[in-house]
């Protein structure tokens, strides 16, 4: 294959990257979106095997078996609430790739014609230097999020005292790492160049509670593409650069997205620890167990609601873990034949990850204009009847608007307490992710559902037939 043809080839596989964004912005299109995605990355990978300076062939349609063969059974093995798991993991596979080709070519810069070992072209170390050192924080800092999604490192800040003081030292020395690179081609200096890399991915995310999670696997998201854009360079692969820019592009413009959702500063965001550091404990108001709270059961639910003019549904993390989405489409379409006028609510960081709500609704083939940004349907709340709250908990708490000292403080919030009537799904009065309880729950106007999400939509379907 011609240097010429491969260069049309990697960039009608750009172009079909670039419709596949566009594609899926609405989900009207995102459907097409993944199609061409599928299509542009195909592309790709068909030009890569027949370049002409290609000299492993074997190993590289190995490498695509094997690999194609993993994310097959992944994919149809995968629940929709790992969902988040999964693209953190994925995340920290992507960032560890970026570190073995920049290993490769330092070591073996021939075989990229950037040089030889000991004599590597200073632009060439850069680039690799970059990509090396963002595959690395992308790769340590995906597994710490890894492992706060699926809860085995608790969902709670790991802070002390200095930490932004200690990450700002490691950068100092990371930088001065670099250049030391460039200007000598070290091999000490490029260990430990990944090594810091390493740490700081850990410090970073570390710091960050579990319920700012969806920022963290959006920011990630963005760490990795560029860390394939900087791996690009390095290999002279067009393709690889453009999706590398596309992926951190989009994911820095998600992660802004996420952080005005949750009055969070990018710059912190990217530093790590956007909670800050602490000092003292967290006061929580609201959680006074001692209070009095109204509990009902799925006739009670179905009664109020079939008699109300206006509801409107919040999903969040319970309907996940519970799949109850199904049931709560089969309980719209009841409340619909009925005359009720029935909205979906979601927030942006409702969930594990960015979007997350939306998939698990599209699942359930929920009517896509039925659904509802934060912003556009919370002025909503005041005219609506009843607000049935499925599985949310830290985006409906009021504390984020009234506690000062809250961990949410500031975060917008679904206000569902402005409803006639909250009906709010959860099997405990235990508090939400963040670790805050919710004053929400003992509200006048609102009456708990104690159940798994699933088993008390289903009765209240039954109640409603």
């Amino acid at each position: 294959m011609s240097e010429t043809i491969t260069g049309f080839a990697y960039l009608a596989a750009a172009v079909c990257f670039i419709m596949a964004l566009r594609g899926l912005s609405s989900p009207d299109s995102a459907r097409t979106g993944i199609v061409l995605g599928i299509f542009g990355m195909l592309i790709a990978i068909l030009t890569t095997i027949f370049e002409p300076t290609i000299v492993s062939f074997d190993l590289i349609v190995i490498g695509v078996i094997v690999g194609g063969s993993i994310g097959t059974l992944v994919a149809l093995k995968i629940k929709m609430t790992a969902l988040p798991e999964l693209v953190a993991a994925f995340h920290s596979l992507v960032g560890l790739a970026a570190v073995f080709v920049a290993i490769a070519a330092f070591f073996a810069p021939e075989a990229y014609g950037i040089g030889v070992f000991g004599n590597i072209e200073g632009a060439s170390l850069i680039e690799m230097s970059l990509g090396a050192a963002i595959g690395a924080i992308t790769f340590s800092g995906s597994l710490v999020a890894f492992g706060k999604l699926q809860g085995t490192l608790g969902g709670s800040p790991l802070v002390f005292n200095g930490q932004h003081a200690l990450n700002a030292f490691l950068g100092i020395i990371l930088i001065a790492s670099i250049v030391w690179l460039v200007q000598t081609n070290d091999e000490l200096a490029f260990w430990i160049i990944v090594g810091l890399s390493i740490l700081i991915g850990f410090l970073i995310i570390l710091p960050i509670g579990g319920a700012d999670m969806p920022v963290v696997v959006s920011m990630l998201n963005s760490y990795s593409g560029w860390a394939a854009c900087g791996i690009g360079f390095t290999l002279g692969n067009t393709a690889l650069i453009v999706t590398g820019a596309l992926v951190g592009s989009s994911g820095a413009i998600l992660s802004y997205i996420m952080c005005k959702g949750m009055n969070r500063s990018i710059f912190n965001v990217l530093l790590g620890g956007f909670g800050g550091e602490v000092d003292g404990p967290v006061s929580v108001k609201g959680g006074g167990m001692d209070k009095a709270i109204k509990s009902g059961s799925g006739e009670d639910a179905a009664f109020i609601m079939k008699n109300a003019s206006k509801v409107i549904i919040v999903p969040g993390y319970g309907m996940a873990v519970a799949q109850a989405q199904h049931a709560l489409r089969e309980m719209c379409d009841l409340l619909k034949g009925a005359g009720v006028d029935v909205a979906y609510a979601i927030h942006p960081v409702a969930g594990r990850m960015p979007g997350h709500m939306n998939v698990l609704l599209a699942e359930a083939n929920v009517p896509y204009e039925e659904v509802f940004e934060l912003e556009e349907i919370n002025s909503e709340f005041s005219t609506a009847d009843v607000a049935f709250v499925i599985g949310a908990n830290d985006v409906t708490n009021p504390a984020a608007k009234t506690d000062p000292s809250s961990a949410i403080y500031g975060m917008p919030i679904l206000e569902v307490e402005n409803a006639g009537t909250v009906l709010f799904i959860k099997r405990s009065m235990a508090s939400g992710y963040a670790g805050v309880d919710n004053e929400l729950f003992f509200r006048d106007n609102t009456m708990m559902l104690f159940a798994d999400a699933k088993a008390m939509t289903e009765s209240i379907v039954q109640a409603l037939d």
